[in-house]
C-alpha cells in the first residue's frame, strides 16, 4: 500500500522550524508499516533545509521513504505535484484522532487509533492490513481520517 505521511504534528511535535520530540507511537507504527513492505511517502509543507531535517528524522529511525512530497512512479501518468497514495495520514485531516501530550506545543496525531484503523488491532506488529473501506468501517462516520488516493 502507498501511504503518504505528514510530518509536524503527525510524526513529531509542532516546533517548526525545529524538529520536535517524537509523537508517541509514530516511530513504531511507521517502522512496522515499512517492515511489512508498504511504501511510505513523506508529504509535508517543509522545504529546503527544513525538509532535509524531516528526511533525516526518517533516516535516524530506519524508516525507508519511497518518495518525498511525490511518488516517483506517478510521473508516467500525471504531471500533478500531488503525491499519489492510497492512504494519507495527517494530524490536520478532517476527523483525525488527536491526543494531548504533556510538554507538546499542541495536540498531535493519536497513532494508537491510526494503527487500529489501518491494521484492525490495538496491538502493533500485526501483518494484517485492511483495505481503506474496511478501515473506515472500524470507527463511526465522522472519524474517517484515512482516505483513498485519487
Amino acid at each position: 500500500m502507498k501511504i503518504a505521511v505528514d510530518f509536524d504534528g503527525t510524526c513529531v511535535d509542532h516546533q517548526f522550524p525545529a524538529v520536535g520530540p517524537d509523537v508517541p507511537g509514530a516511530v513504531e507504527c511507521l517502522q512496522n508499516l515499512d517492515a511489512d513492505g508498504h511504501q511510505i511517502f513523506l508529504y509535508t509543507m517543509r522545504s529546503g533545509e527544513f525538509l532535509e531535517m524531516a528526511v533525516a528524522w526518517f533516516r535516524k529511525h530506519d524508516i525507508y521513504l519511497s518518495g518525498i512530497n511525490s511518488d516517483p512512479g506517478q510521473t508516467g501518468w500525471t504531471d500533478s505535484p500531488k503525491c499519489y497514495a492510497e492512504i494519507y495520514i495527517d494530524d490536520a485531516a478532517f476527523g483525525a484522532p488527536l491526543i494531548e501530550v504533556d510538554g507538546f506545543e499542541r495536540k498531535c496525531l493519536d497513532w494508537g487509533k491510526v494503527w487500529y484503523r489501518i491494521c484492525g488491532t490495538q496491538r502493533q506488529g500485526t501483518k494484517t492490513i485492511l483495505s481503506v473501506e474496511e478501515a473506515n468501517e472500524k470507527l463511526s462516520p465522522g472519524m474517517v481520517f484515512v482516505s483513498s488516493g485519487a
